[in-house]
């Protein structure tokens, strides 16, 4: 990364993580993605861990951010300087002034807040509008990112629909539609983010009796967004195959998402038997509805229970700062 050189009080490291999401406007989880991935900023680290940045990194952020929103990917202005950011904001600014019609309003209208796109999602669904809803999505995910997009469209999108289809207010037609659609973005989105070998691992899968692949995907996806290579083995894998394949691709994290649990005996014995499996250093996650409903006794055979892809971003963390120690 290439850095200006502004004075000690802005270099001062005092902020914690959630102080520069709220002055940012960037979420806590696409910072540690710029951070680790593309290295859009150095914080430094307390005794506990837990990351500080300056003010200095804090208007780097900022231009960053306002340079993503003008149509520049992260990988391409990652590596300029905060006064090369600076002049770029200053000639989006002038551009964007230029394009202003004669009532002062810009040409392009802003994207949609999330919770619109989730909304107006539902109701193409609904409609069973394929073509538009394909291209909402898609356009929501580029202009968002990957990991908004997830957290703030696709995880709440799944969810509404799943809860209208049990209320006996959607088909299965419906929500098989909005379902196949973000499992074909996500999925484009993990091969489109091939890390390189020397990446660390995480094995994503579902353990034997779970046919749903959605949530794997999204786990998936989002682990590839924070930068790491995403062994992907799918749907319905007994306890045995999935501790073999993370053994052999020395996966870091293994992490399994649980929808249903058809048979609850039967979901414990797979998953004891893939912890005794696996070396203590590796740490199992699942997510899931699934899994939320049985998360006690998962706990107690020491697999993680995440509720939400926060959970999972903190265990990929752990890993990192675990081998990093």
């Amino acid at each position: 990364m290439k850095s200006s050189t502004p004075g000690t009080d802005q270099q001062t490291a005092r902020h914690p993580i959630a102080v520069v999401a709220e002055r940012t406007g960037l979420s806590q989880d696409l910072l540690r993605v710029w951070e680790r991935r593309y290295r859009a900023v150095e914080p430094t680290r307390g005794a506990d861990g837990r990351r500080s940045y300056s003010d200095a990194d804090i208007v780097r952020l900022r231009l960053l951010h306002a340079a993503t929103n003008a149509g520049r990917s992260i990988s391409q202005v990652a590596g300029l300087s905060t006064e090369e950011l600076s002049r770029i904001a200053e000639e989006d600014a002038a551009e964007r002034h230029e394009r202003k019609g004669p009532a002062g309003r810009a040409e392009r209208a802003p994207p949609l807040p999330s919770a619109d796109v989730v909304e107006r999602a539902l109701s193409m669904a609904a409609a069973l509008q394929a073509t538009d809803l394909e291209h909402l999505l898609r356009r929501s995910a580029t202009q968002f990112g990957l990991t908004p997009f997830i957290e703030d469209i696709a995880t709440p999108l799944l969810r509404r629909i799943g809860e209208l289809w049990h209320a006996g207010r959607a088909t299965i037609a419906q929500e098989h539609l909005a379902s196949s659609i973000i499992q074909d973005i996500l999925s484009e989105a993990m091969r489109a983010m091939g890390r390189a070998s020397g990446a660390p691992a995480v094995l994503v899968a579902t353990p034997s009796g779970e046919r749903h692949t959605i949530g794997a995907t999204l786990i998936g996806a989002a682990a590839a967004a924070a930068g790491w290579r995403v062994v992907y083995l799918g749907a319905d894998l007994p306890a045995t195959e999935i501790a073999a394949a993370a053994v052999a691709t020395e996966a870091r994290v293994v992490a399994l998402s649980i929808i249903y649990v058809h048979d609850r005996e039967r979901t414990f014995d797979e998953l004891r038997t893939l912890r005794a499996r696996l070396p203590a250093s590796v740490p199992v996650v699942a997510g899931g509805a699934g899994a939320t409903a049985i998360a006690a006794e998962l706990e107690r055979a020491g697999i993680r229970v995440g509720a939400r892809l926060a959970d999972l971003n903190a265990v990929l963390d752990e890993a990192i700062e675990k081998d990093a120690a």
